[in-house]
C-alpha cells in the first residue's frame, strides 16, 4: 500500500478557548477520493482551514508528501501541488472568467501545458468558455462554483481540497458538480471532499470520515457508511 499523501495526526484547533477540533486523525492516499461528512458545526471546515494554514493549530501535526505543513503559506502549498476550493468559492469578482483561470496557473511556467489545461477546463465547463470575458461577480452561484473548481484545476494539483462544493446550488447544478468531482478523481487527482450532502459524497467516495463535535466518530469505505444504520439515521434522513 502506498504511503499517505496527506496525514493529519492529533489535530486540535481552538477559537477563543473553545475547541472546534479536538484531536482529529485522518489520512488521504494517492488517487483516493476521501469524504469528510458531518453536521453543521462538527469542525469539518475548520479542519480544512487548518490543513491549508488558514487557522493556527493548538496541537497536532499535518504532513503532505511526508513533510510538515507548519509555517508554509498558500503560495508554497500551490507550488507543491495542493489546492483548495473554499466554502463560498472565493472567486475574483472584478476579474473575468479567463483572468480567474489564468490566476489559477500563476505559479506555473509550462505555457503549452497551461493552454492544454485551459482547454480541458473549458471542455468540462462549456458555460465558462461561452462567457470567458464576463466578470466573475456577475455569474450565478453555480457558475462561480464551476469557476472556483476550474481555477483550482489550473494549478494542476496533486491533492485538491473541496469545501462544501454543492452548498446553496440548484439540484441540477449539484448533479453537475458531483459529476465533475467524480471525473476529476477518475483522472487521477487525489481529493479530500468536505460535504453536507452526505449521501452524494458517500456515493462517490473511496473512503469517508464522519465528524461529530470536533472528533472523528467513525470511518469506513463510502459503501460501508452508506449501509451503516447509524449514519443513515443521522445524516441521510432514513
Amino acid at each position: 500500500m502506498s504511503a499517505p499523501l496527506l496525514t493529519v495526526c492529533g489535530l486540535q484547533v481552538a477559537y477563543g478557548g473553545i475547541e472546534a477540533v479536538k484531536g482529529v486523525d485522518l489520512e488521504v492516499r494517492p488517487g483516493e477520493l476521501v469524504a469528510l461528512i458531518g453536521s453543521n458545526g462538527a469542525g469539518k471546515t475548520t479542519t480544512m482551514k487548518a490543513i491549508t494554514g488558514s487557522v493556527p493549530l493548538a496541537a497536532g501535526q499535518i504532513e503532505y508528501q511526508g513533510r510538515s505543513l507548519r509555517g508554509q503559506g498558500a503560495w508554497d502549498l500551490v507550488r507543491q501541488g495542493l489546492a483548495m476550493v473554499p466554502e463560498g468559492r472565493g472567486v475574483f469578482t472584478r476579474m473575468t472568467i479567463l483572468e480567474n483561470l489564468q490566476m489559477g496557473a500563476y505559479v506555473r511556467r509550462d505555457t503549452a501545458a497551461i493552454g492544454d489545461d485551459m482547454d480541458r477546463v473549458f471542455s468540462t465547463f462549456p458555460r465558462l468558455k461561452e462567457r470567458r470575458q464576463q466578470l466573475a461577480g456577475t455569474l450565478s452561484g453555480g457558475e462561480q462554483q464551476m469557476l472556483a473548481m476550474g481555477r483550482a484545476l489550473m494549478s494542476r494539483p496533486r491533492l485538491l481540497l473541496l469545501d462544501e462544493p454543492s452548498m446553496g446550488l440548484s439540484p441540477i447544478m449539484v448533479d453537475k458538480i458531483f459529476e465533475v468531482v467524480r471525473d476529476v478523481s477518475l483522472q487521477g487527482v487525489t481529493l479530500l471532499l468536505v460535504e453536507q450532502n452526505a449521501s452524494r459524497a458517500l456515493a462517490i467516495a473511496d473512503r469517508a470520515y464522519v465528524m461529530e463535535s470536533g472528533l472523528i466518530a467513525t470511518t469506513g469505505t463510502g459503501a460501508e457508511l452508506l449501509r451503516d444504520d447509524r449514519v443513515r439515521a443521522a445524516y441521510l434522513g432514513e
